[in-house]
């Protein structure tokens, strides 16, 4: 790809930034420099090697899901709303 002024000229509209043309013309060259810096990975010889998915050993600890009993019946929580309507909380409408 190539970074050039209308590049950045563009990426800055899709961002609503405003740009001088002398920030224009530095970024271009900062993009350059740093685009030609990673491309230096495309010289690492990776064969053989695994993809790391993951940095450390983490393991997710599942529970089983219960379900247990509550102190509140649905005539009690409806009581601390403000208003509610065929037995459901009644919210503000927020479209």
């Amino acid at each position: 790809m190539e970074v050039n002024q209308e590049t950045i000229q563009h990426l800055a509209k899709l961002s609503n930034f405003a740009l001088t043309d002398g920030e224009t013309t530095r970024l271009v060259s900062d993009i350059k420099e740093i685009v030609g810096y990673i491309s230096q990975l495309d010289e690492l010889n990776t064969d053989g090697v695994e993809p790391t998915y993951q940095v450390f050993e983490m393991e997710n600890v599942w529970r089983p899901d219960e379900i247990l009993p509550q102190e509140a019946d649905r005539e009690q929580l409806l009581a601390l709303t403000k208003e509610t309507l065929n037995y459901q909380i009644r919210v503000p409408k927020v479209l």
